[in-house]
């Protein structure tokens, strides 16, 4: 790793345990700020009621940290939205959010409809799938946003236990992260390869800076959002918090392909904008991955990788119609 990285490291890196719900709550009223947590969720009705109320029960109130807990109800068919009203969350379905604009699959679109969706001047977007769920999560997430003004940005980073039919192996999580992510980022964005986990779905930032950054609509909006915040804020204003561990329900090998695809696509366009990249021909937009049906006959499943992005939400709000294409 670098020096300047190495150094970023030291400086740039908090722990959740710097950080007191209290203090952080007195400091918000001080600055005259509030907080919202947004957390998209789809057919999650398993953990959403728990990830939502932790976040209401503990932190909310009139003297709390968090002002609002919205959570954005990506057409689930499972009882999600109501297990989150009845946890004491705000809930809005994805395609009632700026209806205007239409809507479309993926996180990033509803992180961006959840963005839309709440008045915080930080927001702090969380993960619906969290099984051991913590106020830290958010007390650790707002804390250098409320301590630091050279801090815009926040990511968390934590241990990611792999989930083996029960059975918790230490590591493990995270395969995208250190097959893809994190090669990527040491290669073409070494300035953020001190990030531990760059593509964590947990993390914090000022409305003013996230209303300015398009919202890549799948799981490329993390790796989108970094390279943006970098190429417009500069890397300090980039941190990140140890939340200690984060169990969730992982996904299928195949689901993490597709994953890893559109995050590659994303890269590739960030460069080509950069004038790093030049391409003699498109990139391909087909994923083949190979499947084998009941009887045992392997087939090849093709998947389009095409991701798009929603343009800034102050663009989208105060723009023109070409600004919102």
């Amino acid at each position: 790793m670098s020096e300047p990285a190495v150094d970023r490291f030291a400086t740039r890196t908090w722990a959740w345990r710097d950080f007191d719900a209290a203090t952080l709550a007195a400091a918000k009223r001080a600055q005259e700020l509030t907080v919202s947590v947004v957390i998209p969720a789809r057919d999650e009705v398993a953990t959403v009621g728990k990830v939502a109320g932790t976040f209401v029960d503990d932190l909310g109130g009139p003297d709390g940290l968090v002002d609002e807990v919205l959570v954005v109800d990506a057409d689930s068919a499972d009882g999600t939205a109501d297990a989150a009203r009845a946890a004491g969350a705000r809930v809005v379905r994805q395609a009632d959010v700026l209806p205007e604009a239409g809507t479309a699959a993926g996180k990033g679109e509803a992180l961006w409809k959840g963005l839309a969706a709440t008045t915080g001047d930080l927001v702090c977007f969380v993960d619906a799938d969290i099984v051991d769920v913590d106020p830290r999560f958010v007390v650790g997430l707002v804390g250098p946003l409320l301590t630091e003004p050279s801090v815009s940005y926040v990511k968390a980073t934590y241990d990611r236990p792999l989930d083996l039919g029960g059975q918790l192996r230490a590591e493990g999580g995270g395969r995208v992260t250190e097959l893809l992510a994190r090669p990527l980022l040491a290669a073409f964005w070494p300035e953020l390869a001190w990030l531990t986990q760059p593509l964590s779905g947990e993390y914090a930032g000022r409305r003013t800076l996230l209303e300015s950054l398009p919202f890549v609509r799948g799981y490329g909006v993390e790796l989108g959002h970094l390279v943006d915040v970098l190429e417009a804020h500069g890397p300090d204003a980039i941190a990140q918090v140890d939340l200690g561990r984060r169990v969730h329900v992982h996904q299928p090998l195949d689901a993490l392909g597709r994953m890893a695809a559109e995050i590659l696509h994303v890269a590739v366009e960030r460069l080509e904008r950069q004038g790093r990249l030049v391409l003699p021909n498109p990139l391909a937009t087909a994923l083949l991955q190979p499947t084998r049906d009941a009887a045992g006959t392997l087939h090849l499943t093709h998947h389009e990788v095409t991701p798009s992005q929603r343009p800034p939400l102050r663009a989208w709000r105060g723009g023109s119609q070409e600004d919102r294409a």
